[in-house]
């Protein structure tokens, strides 16, 4: 009589129930490094912004890349194309960056220029054309205590 290696259905019942153990131990934990990583971009993200900004309005006479009244598209636009002294299109400044970064807890890279305090999540960022604030503008409260995270960014 030969004899036949291999599991059996038990034994591959426990493996089974062990990886799952495993499992549902390992991927919180890259739950946690995702969030930390979107944290930590988006940190970068905004340190990148606000010092354009300030090159901006450096080169400009201390005007703002937008005025109260102004769009987004028009922070975007002054900040991603050459601009002249006050701001219109010419070849003496820019650009600041190519592209406006996507925010990575919303997926959004638009701007909003202005209106209620950043937390919206209607936008990837909001300018302050009054103040120059320049910040996020998702509505992310990973702990649920009512405060959003990235408020004092």
């Amino acid at each position: 009589m030969s004899a036949r290696r291999g599991f059996t259905l038990v034994e591959l019942m426990i493996i089974v129930a062990i990886l799952g153990i495993l499992a549902a131990i390992v991927i919180p934990e890259f739950g946690s490094n995702t969030c930390e990583a979107k944290t930590s971009a988006l940190s970068s993200d905004l340190a990148a912004i606000r010092k354009q900004i300030e090159l901006y309005r450096y080169h400009h006479q201390e005007q703002l890349p937008a005025a109260v009244g102004e769009t987004g598209d028009d922070f975007v636009r002054r900040l991603t194309t050459k601009t002249d002294k006050a701001g219109n299109s010419g070849t003496a400044f820019g650009p600041y960056f190519l592209r406006m970064p996507v925010n990575p807890f919303n997926n959004r890279d638009t701007v909003r220029i202005g209106d209620v305090a950043a937390g919206a999540n209607t936008h990837g960022w909001r300018f302050d054309p009054v103040t120059g604030q320049f910040c996020a503008d998702d509505n992310f409260d990973a702990d649920g205590d009512g405060t959003l995270d990235h408020a004092e960014f």
